[in-house]
């Protein structure tokens, strides 16, 4: 079993996630042990959520699940990359394809992304 260093943040790694075709990068999560195991455990990410204090698989309420091809681990075994294929198109809970839809320009935030879904239709339940 591959063994993370979950002592430099209280208990969690960084995972940044990838598309598993283009290299976008689509967001960046916290994982703990148990959603280390799960991930490897099911191959559907599976993260901690600090805002919720829990575990989450990615897509379990909006459906967007990201299925895991390939996984990475840093030289100091602390950092983890996920190349997913990321089903329903959008990894952000705001509807975009990547959290990373808006970038700086001249001081200022531009949005780039297009929204794939609209928030309010998926999230009704929630």
């Amino acid at each position: 079993m591959i063994e993370l260093n979950f002592e430099k943040m209280g208990g969690l790694v960084p995972a940044v996630v990838q598309d598993f075709e283009t290299g976008e990068v689509l967001m960046l999560a916290f994982m703990n042990k148990e959603a280390w195991d799960a991930t490897q455990k099911t191959g559907k990410a599976t993260y901690y959520s600090r805002t919720r204090n829990k575990l989450w698989v990615k897509g379990e309420s909006s459906g967007h699940v990201q299925e895991v091809r390939e996984i990475w681990v840093d030289c100091d075994d602390d950092t983890v990359v996920l190349k997913v294929k990321q089903i329903g198109g959008a990894a952000c809970h705001t509807g975009y394809r990547s959290c990373f839809y808006r970038k700086v320009k001249n001081g200022r935030l531009e949005t780039i992304g297009k929204k794939v879904f609209d928030p309010k239709e998926v999230y009704k339940n929630g």
